[in-house]
Formats: structure tokens, C-alpha cells, sequence
């Protein structure tokens, strides 16, 4: 059902009537849609508000005992600011020497704060010098 003429445009009307066809998956594609395109828009408008400054992660050392699960944890959240698609693939390939290969834990956790580091100071680098990720 439409709302009232008067509480929507006619654009908006004719979303509405084309929205109310669509399958259940086809509206959810078609309003994550309109999310994107609006964070989009809100991206665009804070452009000028972007951080001067790359973060600098707060350090914490490894507490006695750490298991691997906790030392990716804390270093997800210890290094919040760089992108983890790629880096939490080599993590998982780590973790996986260490419950399927029997690598010591504290071996592997020292692999993941130098891999976290190394993609810290990658991100830092291209902020600095975008160029260098083109």
C-alpha cells in the first residue's frame, strides 16, 4: 500500500510502485543498494573532514600464555585502522600451522605482529603517498 499523494513525491511514488513488484531478494539487493549509493554521498560530504594524521596503533605487548585466537584478536583491535581482507586470509594460514602443523604458539604470534606491522606500515605508506597503491 502507497502512502498519500501529498506525503511523497511523484518520483518517490513510482519508486514505491516498482519497489512493491519486486521479489523479497530483489528488494533487499535494490535497498542495500540505496544504502551504498547514500554512504556514498555521505563519503563525499566528510571528504574534506578526513584525518590529517595516519593512527598510530596502541601498542600492547603479549600477555603470558596468549593463544593465537587472542593474540589476532588483540591485534585486530591494536591495529583498527588498516584493512584486514588480505591480512586475515595470511592470519588464517598461520593459525592453521598452529592447530593443524603443531607450530608453537608463541612462534606464530610473533609471525602475526610482524605481518600486522608490516600491513600497518604498508597503509600508513600509501596514506602518506597514495601513489604508491595506483
Amino acid at each position: 500500500m502507497l502512502p498519500p499523494k501529498q506525503m511523497v513525491s511523484p518520483r518517490q511514488r513510482q519508486l514505491l510502485k516498482v519497489f512493491d513488484r519486486l521479489s523479497e531478494d530483489d528488494k533487499k539487493s535494490l535497498q542495500s543498494y540505496a544504502e551504498f549509493l547514500a554512504s556514498r554521498e555521505a563519503s563525499e560530504e566528510t571528504q574534506n573532514e578526513l584525518p590529517t594524521e595516519f593512527p598510530v596503533p596502541d601498542l600492547n605487548t603479549s600477555p603470558e600464555g596468549e593463544s593465537v585466537v587472542g593474540a589476532i584478536k588483540r591485534l585486530s583491535k591494536t591495529y583498527h585502522m588498516i584493512d584486514k581482507d588480505d591480512l586475515l586470509h595470511k592470519a588464517s594460514a598461520l593459525m592453521g600451522a598452529h592447530v593443524l602443523q603443531g607450530r608453537e604458539a608463541k612462534e606464530v604470534i610473533s609471525e602475526l605482529e610482524e605481518l600486522f606491522d608490516t600491513a600497518y606500515q604498508e597503509a600508513k605508506q600509501s596514506f602518506y603517498d597514495p601513489q604508491i597503491t595506483e
